[in-house]
């Protein structure tokens, strides 16, 4: 947005002379590059794709030549001469590449007055902060007769963001390890088998896969691949998968299970029917967002297992977040445990529930996390508003984790987060001996990789505790 009552002024013609010069700095970020890409439509892989731009000669992503003209545009209209200047002509020629990072001085000078029209013949200097040249050329404008000073108009504020992007660097920086055993239980159609076979793909996992067989090579057969040396226990129907893949699991043949295109609850029977499975701990679902208004990853819990949780419920429910905000690299996470309000009251047994949960912290029986509640979604996730309510909290504005009353709201609040706010997110299934990817048909496959690679994460913490 614009300075309030800042102006913008212009240069008359009977004001410059020849020699008269004006220069402006600009330090160039990805955003500039990728916001000008949106605008113009160029999108040259030399400018937005980070990997293609590596193997060029240039070995980076590099800001597109009209980026350096459209500084020049700017400093003609807005400084000098100012508002009020027509552009007639404009010559480039490009000698260097800009690059992130690089600071640019951008500077026009006169050469040549024509009284007769008006006009302003202007050499242009694009420098880079090493002093090199990067751009050169001439401009004709027709430079304003009447003096003009407008206040400087108050533009919106533009966010670049592409929350997969955010994912999908997380998911990289996941690459370095083995790939983790996976049960793929029932992947019984394209969809959720192309996405078992992309995520060991990409070292991921290595699958064994749960389904009636010849079911299974006749879907691979039909995605064009060949299921040849991978591991495949045949089965006769879902209800036999689930259970097979849930024995593989207590015995310690698989480290993870990834949920192909059987329903959650059939799935879910079959871990709890297993006994060596028990943990004893109640099993919850959780999120793990990227949003575009948030500045780090943001979990979710229980949207997908637990209804009408009990006091006894969501601590462990609590629990398993925190343990996967400890696997995620955040030692000592913000737990905010939501309600409609922020204060305690009977009438609402969210906030008592919250109330007690932030008690049981206190006193040691859940550990490993900061817990506050109750707190409303705005006091949770925004300083600003948790100020103007009066809250001080060490969780307000800066919560991790977010736990909601039951799964209804949890719900609402995930697929509001996606669908309405733009996150990219990805969710596992706790509280059993082995993490559970939880995968949709209707999510994107950055998504699904995403869950697998949660699921991962979490196999390998678990393995090392073991």
């Amino acid at each position: 947005m614009g300075i309030p009552d800042e102006l913008i002024e212009n240069l008359t013609y009977d004001e410059i002379q020849p020699g008269q010069r004006a220069q402006v700095m600009r330090t160039v970020t990805r955003d500039d590059i990728s916001a000008f890409a949106l605008i113009s439509g160029d999108v040259n892989p030399a400018h937005v794709d980070a990997e293609y731009a590596q193997g060029t000669r240039f070995h980076g992503v590099i800001a597109h030549g009209m980026f350096a003209g459209a500084l020049i545009s700017s400093v003609l209209g807005t400084e000098f001469p100012g508002p009020g200047t027509i552009y007639l002509e404009q010559s480039l020629r490009f000698h260097l590449p800009v690059r992130v990072g690089d600071t640019l001085m951008v500077s026009v000078q006169v050469l040549e007055k024509d009284d007769e029209r008006h006009n302003l013949k202007l050499e242009c200097l694009v420098l880079n902060q090493r002093g090199e040249q990067v751009v050169s050329g001439l401009a004709l404008v027709r430079a304003p007769l009447h003096k003009v000073a407008r206040p400087r108009a108050a533009l919106p504020t533009m966010h670049l963001f592409d929350p997969e992007v955010r994912l999908a660097e997380w998911m990289q920086s996941l690459r370095s390890h083995a790939p983790v055993r996976c049960a793929v239980v029932h992947p019984c159609d394209l969809g959720s088998l192309q996405g078992a076979l992309e995520a060991a793909a990409a070292g991921l996992i290595d699958p064994v896969l749960v389904g009636p067989a010849a079911r299974l090579h006749a879907l691979a057969e039909q995605l064009g691949v060949a299921l040849d040396g991978m591991t495949v226990l045949d089965t006769a129907h879902s209800h036999a998968s689930a259970a097979g893949a849930a024995g593989l699991a207590a015995r310690g043949e698989v480290a993870m299970l990834m949920k192909g295109s059987l329903h959650t609850d059939e799935l879910m029977t079959a871990v709890l029917a297993e006994h060596g499975l028990r943990t004893g701990r109640r099993m919850s679902h959780v999120f793990r967002f990227e949003v575009p208004a948030y500045p780090k990853p943001l979990l979710v819990t229980d949207a997908a297992i637990n209804i009408s949780p009990s006091l006894e419920d969501k601590a462990d429910i609590v629990r398993n977040a925190i343990g996967v905000a400890h696997a995620l690299g955040v030692a000592r996470p913000k737990v905010a445990l939501l309600s409609a309000i922020e204060t305690v009251t009977p009438r609402l047994t969210s906030t008592l529930d919250a109330a007690a949960l932030c008690k049981m912290a206190d006193r040691g029986q859940i550990a490993g996390a900061v817990l506050d509640g109750p707190l409303a979604f705005d006091n949770a996730i925004s300083a600003e508003a948790a100020a103007i309510k009066g809250i001080e909290s060490p969780v307000a504005g800066d919560a991790d984790i977010l736990v909601v009353p039951d799964l209804e709201s949890g719900n609402m609040l995930a697929k509001q987060l996606e669908y309405l706010a733009g996150a990219s997110g990805c969710g596992v299934v706790l509280g059993a001996r082995v993490p559970i990817a939880l995968t949709s048909r209707a999510d994107p496959p950055i998504s699904r990789q995403g869950s697998v690679a949660l699921a991962g994460l979490l196999a390998r913490a678990l393995a090392g505790k073991a």
